[in-house]
């Protein structure tokens, strides 16, 4: 795909530039397009060349042609880059979904947060029976009697959060968001009191079928490839 946008900006450059090098050509030498195309080329050539002495004007506009294709680019450039921006999620009308305050902290599925270490049977296995995830959409943890299992936030700063384990410590209006590291959960969270969008309650239960089609919904595979390579950069 990108080899395809490179090619199509050469090509659209390249028609620019030829057009706007006959329209020099003929205001310089008074040689329209037909009667360019009839001449042979070495007879171009001297015509071009005898010009430069006819016209010592020329180096202002072979100047003003360069500048020409220098602002052909950028503005191709600049919309072909708007186009293929995809948009963020922040950028979204989250207005629509009803807001709760929540005090929001971080966990992982190390022995810190769970007590379990990697060799555990239940180690990375949240109280629904999924497998922690961060993705575009995320296992969090909840008081279920608040959000149930399953119950999708919208985090700012974070993103979506499936609500799919649950904790000793949380309780009320506070949940846990699933970091991979300890080092992610103090550089990029810690402890915040925020307004969370609630997106769909849930109804008690969730399953890694459920997880897998939220996160592979071909509708939300720009925010997800742009989450995804935002969290592989910060790494």
């Amino acid at each position: 795909m990108l080899y395809i946008k490179q090619t199509s900006k050469r090509i659209m450059m390249l028609f620019l530039l030829i057009g706007a090098l006959l329209t020099t050509f003929e205001s310089i030498t008074g040689m329209n397009a037909k009667t360019f195309a009839a001449k042979t080329t070495p007879s171009i050539i001297a015509e071009f060349e005898k010009s430069l002495f006819v016209f010592p004007h020329i180096k202002e506009r072979r100047f003003s042609l360069k500048n020409l294709y220098n602002s052909i680019e950028e503005q191709f450039t600049y919309v072909a880059s708007s186009a293929s921006e995809p948009k963020l999620l922040e950028d979204e009308d989250w207005s629509q979904y009803p807001t709760v305050k929540v005090t929001a902290t971080g966990y992982t599925a190390g022995v810190e947060s769970t007590g379990k270490n990697p060799g555990h049977p239940q180690y990375g296995i949240t109280y629904s029976g999924v497998k922690v995830k961060r993705d575009l959409y995320s296992t969090i943890a909840a008081d279920i009697n608040v959000f149930p299992l399953g119950t999708i936030l919208y985090i700012p700063d974070y993103g979506y959060g499936v609500v799919a384990d649950t904790g000793s410590a949380i309780k009320g209006n506070t949940i846990d968001l699933y970091y991979e590291t300890v080092e992610q959960v103090y550089k990029e969270w810690g402890k915040r009191k925020l307004d969370v969008y609630i997106i769909q309650k849930g109804n008690g239960t969730l399953t890694e079928k459920d997880l897998v089609a939220l996160n592979e919904n071909e509708t939300m595979q720009v925010f997800r490839q742009r989450f995804l390579k935002t969290n592989t950069n910060d790494q």
